[in-house]
């Protein structure tokens, strides 16, 4: 074979290999678009099917080292769907009253409700109780930093329900409600819901005992 023979040779492979690499390189970055495509869909407001206990479709997560197994359809935000380890965890499940953002972080850094309300809501309460949610006593909080915000407790459990909750900005809209649990995992569960979901407190627990058992959480 002549020099010039063998020059084109290898002048051919590569060519042909730069063309393979540059084909995976291309391949790389369709699926990374496609990937970004998708989670900037999924986070995007209507989407996506109501959250449901059936979903399948799980990754896991660990996080305060507890390991969860759960439905993408459940996450909040889209940007969150990864595996590993991750400093808090944010669902958005459906309960029969409405729609419950949950917020799942390690027991250290959230107190329950029902430990504040003996430690720092009583000292708030403003005078005179209100009504309008059988079986629960509104309280008026009246403190600094409380302003507009109303408490909501079960005043003969052992361990109440309590939730606090804030009058809405946008007119017509119903007033969101906070209510934090521990759970017997090491979790703590930070609870968001229209205050229009109180009427069904007493089934509120048990409900979303379902959800977090689902994922291992509970």
């Amino acid at each position: 074979m002549s020099a010039t023979s063998h020059s084109n040779t290898a002048q051919g492979q590569i060519s042909g290999l730069m063309q393979n690499l540059a084909g995976i390189a291309l391949g790389v970055l369709l699926l990374a678009v496609g990937a970004a495509y998708l989670v900037d869909q999924t986070s995007r407001p209507g989407t996506r099917t109501a959250a449901s206990l059936g979903d399948g479709s799980a990754i896991v997560q660990t996080v305060g080292g507890r390991e969860l197994t759960i439905p993408q359809n459940w996450f909040r935000f889209g940007e969150q769907m990864q595996t590993g380890f991750v400093s808090q965890v944010d669902l958005s499940v459906h309960l029969a009253s409405g729609v419950v953002d949950v917020t799942l972080v390690p027991r250290s850094r959230a107190r329950a409700s029902s430990e504040l309300l003996d430690s720092v809501y009583v000292h708030q309460f403003a005078k005179g109780t209100l009504s309008g949610v059988p079986g629960l006593i509104g309280q008026t909080l009246g403190g600094s930093g409380y302003a507009g915000e109303v408490l909501w407790y079960d005043a003969l459990a052992a361990q109440p329900f309590v939730a606090k909750c804030i009058a809405p900005v946008e007119v017509d809209a119903a007033s969101r409600c906070v209510r934090t649990a521990q759970l017997t995992s090491g979790l703590a569960a930070i609870y968001s819901f229209d205050a229009t979901m109180l009427a069904d407190w007493r089934d509120f627990d048990a409900q979303m005992g379902q959800w977090l058992q689902k994922i291992g959480a509970n």
